[in-house]
């Protein structure tokens, strides 16, 4: 039976509405808003209750101290902040030794046994700190104050009270407030006691509703940990990550876009029996005895091995939460970042916090194209072809292989030094700034992987790990798009930046060439039309790094390569439905990214050499002795020596089509010889369930060799589009290597046969009412083709990342020309 309260100093959670944030602060503020209005549609908020800022402002008076405080901050050195740490440490103790006025003590003793009485058993309770100006959609304040936990008595809540009134004057907190324009003496606290939530037993985790790293705002991104969530807030575990897409999520569809295993070595719980000081790990070491009064601490245990293993969530508390992100989003007008906790004493998730998100809610995306000029020469180590177009400076370092850079320890930001590259370096060269290698040229692995990560290349050097001294400083040049430049020292370079945030989306389409899901939400936000081409291949080895076929014939595998794939796969019974999910939920990352905008996944076009390297690979792969030309692109799909792993590939993208909902997934073949081909391949996704026309998909093929063209009537008629190769279709047209140094010079998109095939297959294409995009890498480097492409009326273009603002400005530029040209000539 509830007590009966005077509420001079005490407003229960069901009586605060967001309105009251000057009354309680802006977390209580939350908290009741939520408690009230958000229940009716099954968002779960711990019940409790919040003192009033007229409390603090009452315990000031009563204890004397708003004088004192204002005259110690009045001498606070504001420039320099010598004096923080004696100033906060004074204000602190003349609270902690202050009592709290005996009326507000009735009050918290009664409020606290009448939120006992609303249950059976016995409870624990948090009280946390809830300042006026926390949680604003321009200042969160996050982690400034003091939050106590798992407090069971009435002495023990009094003394965290006044523990909360202290932190106010944490040293963090008074310089956060200066820092941001708030007057410490016109800031006030709150106190919530709020009914504790045992995640110590369970689960806990925060839930942010957009992509915090890109601020792209369709998806609700969850993490969590095994215990209290302050290891996620420290960074002291690698957490469990869950992407959620929300269109899909509305649409009832299986809308987790994926599920990252964290490590969660550790697991925090309270000491036994006894109540815990949570805020960003640092105690109120000042060295006064009032201070040292901690009532005790919690303790981090190493989490059990099957408990790593697994997710703290399953699949439907995952859509729950995420279902709750939207709803607090909705209510509130804005995004949200929230915490989440699961209690391992009646199984629920409660939601028991939610600020506004203060960073991507605030500001505006913008476009920039920088150039870059380089004030001076030092002396040249290096030069070979450029990749991307910037300048950068940093350390070099010398590395033979991706175990060398293990045991080298190279660190982000270095600039690798090597012979070549293949695509077991792709996580190492994820690191760097600029790669420089002596052989390959600019369609070699070190130079499409380097644009696809964001990073220069200066490849085909010859001579650079000869040259360039390890460790040393130099510079690296990459602004003529053609020649790139390594010079020794740390030179000087300007920066002119050009904002095309208002620049005009062209008629021809501009979408992008991707690989990495990881930037797809960060370029998603530029002018696009989509993605032209995401390539298969580079997911598998960045995101499962295992041969299809050693997955679904695990069975036949040696001991060691076993032994590596059960590692990789822990938590997976079944092999074939790790690659299964791992693929999709990648395809399905960039899918949502650009929903929904064509997204064209080609299907994996490694060359044997490449699949070789693969776990398991070379159980599988012939030694061929010339790879580009060999067992690759269509030839395996129907072939009984991948068709198992085919299938694998057809199964994810049918898990994203038909049970993710991203129906903007569209399929592209690659290198396929003949029409009888093609004809097999089809039938072949068919039988895994990928019918074309079916659920309305679309596959088209890659126009890379010359049969492609001379044929396009035929193909139109089995495929819904083409793009165009430029790599590919220029190296079978002329005849070259495009691997091969000693002909590199020969190598030219810009040759009279490659642009009148080229010309070919849009015209005939165009005549049987079929799209042409193009997603080679001569329009990211030659602006004179990219001219040739719009002048005969292809539909789309598709850039790196690296030179798709620029490539984008190039499009606009030429379709302005052809229509004042036009409009002279009429």
């Amino acid at each position: 039976m509830e007590t009966a309260l005077v509420t001079t100093y005490i407003l229960p959670f069901q009586n605060i509405t967001i309105s009251q944030i000057s009354q309680v602060g802006g977390k209580n503020a939350a908290l009741g808003e939520m408690f009230t209005a958000l229940a009716g549609k099954g968002v779960l908020v711990p019940d409790g209750f919040a003192t009033t800022t007229q409390a603090y402002y009452d315990f000031l008076e009563y204890n004397h101290l708003y004088e004192k405080i204002h005259q110690a901050l009045t001498q606070l050195d504001t420039n320099e902040y010598s004096n923080l740490a004696q100033t906060g440490e004074y204000i602190r103790n003349l609270i902690l030794s202050g009592q709290l006025p005996p009326s507000l003590q009735s009050e918290i003793r009664i409020a606290f046994r009448n939120l006992q009485g609303k249950y059976t058993h016995p409870i624990q309770v948090a009280v946390r700190s809830s300042a006026t100006a926390e949680d604003l959609p321009h200042a969160s304040f996050a982690g400034q104050h003091e939050s106590f936990l798992n407090i069971t008595d009435e002495e023990q809540l009094l003394r965290s009270c006044l523990r909360c009134y202290a932190s106010l004057f944490k040293d963090r907190a008074i310089k956060y407030r200066y820092d941001h324009g708030f007057d410490s003496m016109k800031v006030a606290l709150s106190i919530g006691i709020q009914k504790m939530v045992r995640s110590d037993l369970s689960s806990s985790g925060v839930c942010f509703t957009l992509e915090p790293d890109s601020g792209f705002r369709d998806v609700i991104l969850i993490t969590g940990c095994w215990g209290l969530g302050e290891n996620i807030v420290q960074g002291a575990v690698n957490p469990d990550e869950f992407m959620v897409f929300k269109p899909t999520l509305e649409q009832n569809k299986q809308a987790i876009l994926s599920k990252k295993l964290g490590s969660k070595s550790i697991t925090m719980i309270y000491a036994q029996n006894q109540s815990a000081e949570l805020h960003d790990g640092s105690e109120l070491h000042t060295g006064s005895e009032a201070e040292q009064q901690i009532e005790s601490s919690v303790v981090n245990i190493e989490t059990p091995v099957e408990k790593r293993n697994m997710f703290v969530l399953s699949d439907q508390e995952i859509k729950q939460l995420a279902v709750w992100g939207q709803i607090i989003e909705n209510h509130y007008g804005h995004p949200m970042d929230i915490e989440w906790a699961k209690d391992g004493l009646d199984g629920k998730i409660y939601i028991v916090q939610a600020r506004p998100e203060t960073v991507f809610s605030q500001q505006k995306q913008q476009l920039i194209l920088t150039e870059y000029t380089l004030k001076q020469k030092g002396k040249l180590l290096a030069n070979g072809k450029s990749i991307g177009n910037r300048i950068i400076s940093g350390t070099a370092r010398i590395i033979d292989s991706p175990q060398d850079a293990a045991v080298r320890e190279l660190k982000a930001g270095d600039i690798l030094i090597t012979d070549i590259t293949n695509p077991d370096w792709d996580p190492i060269l994820k690191k760097v700034s600029a790669i420089v290698t002596n052989r390959g040229g600019r369609t070699s692995h070190a130079a499409i992987v380097a644009r696809e990560m964001g990073a220069l290349a200066v490849v085909g050097t010859t001579n650079a790990t000869e040259n360039i001294a390890d460790g040393s400083l130099v510079t690296v040049v990459c602004t003529d798009e053609q020649n790139g430049q390594v010079y020794e020292g740390a030179l000087e370079w300007t920066e002119k930046s050009t904002n095309l945030s208002q620049i005009d989306k062209p008629q021809t389409k501009a979408m992008f060439i991707l690989a990495d899901p990881d930037q797809a939400f960060r370029l998603s936000l530029y002018p696009n039309e989509g993605v032209g081409l995401l390539r298969l291949e580079f997911i598998i080895n960045n995101s499962i790094g295992i041969h299809p076929m050693a997955l679904a014939h695990f069975d036949s595998l040696s001991d060691k390569e076993k032994s590596q794939i059960e590692q990789a796969t822990r938590g997976y019974q079944d092999k074939k439905q790790f690659f299964v999910d791992k693929l999709s939920e990648a395809v399905a990352t960039v899918a949502a990214a650009f929903y929904p905008k064509l997204v064209i996944v080609r299907m994996s076009d490694f060359k044997t050499n490449e699949y070789a390297n693969l776990i398991g690979g070379k159980t599988f792969e012939p030694i061929e002795e010339n790879p580009m030309l060999g067992f690759r692109g269509a030839s395996r799909y129907y072939d009984p020596r991948y068709t198992d792993g085919f299938a694998l590939e057809c199964l994810a993208i049918k898990k994203v089509r038909d049970q993710m909902g991203l129906i903007n997934v569209k399929v592209m073949i690659p290198f396929c010889r003949t029409i009888q081909e093609g004809k097999k391949v089809l039938d072949r996704m068919q039988s895994y369930g990928l019918e074309r026309g079916k659920n309305n998909l679309q596959v088209y093929v890659m126009a890379e060799i010359p049969s492609n063209i001379l044929l396009a009537k035929d193909f139109a008629q089995i495929f819904d589009g083409f793009s165009i190769g430029s790599n590919d279709l220029t190296q079978l047209t002329l005849g070259i290597d495009r691997d091969s140094s000693s002909t590199s010079e020969l190598f030219n998109e810009n040759d009279p046969a490659v642009l009148e095939l080229i010309e070919l297959l849009i015209t005939v294409a165009h005549r049987m009412g079929k799209p042409v995009g193009i997603c080679g890498q001569a329009p990211s480097d030659l602006p004179e083709f990219t001219h040739f492409l719009i002048e005969n009326g292809i539909d789309s273009i598709s850039f790196n990342p690296d030179a798709f603002l620029k490539g984008l400005l190039t499009v606009n530029q030429t379709e302005q020309s052809m229509s004042i040209n036009q409009h002279y000539q009429s």
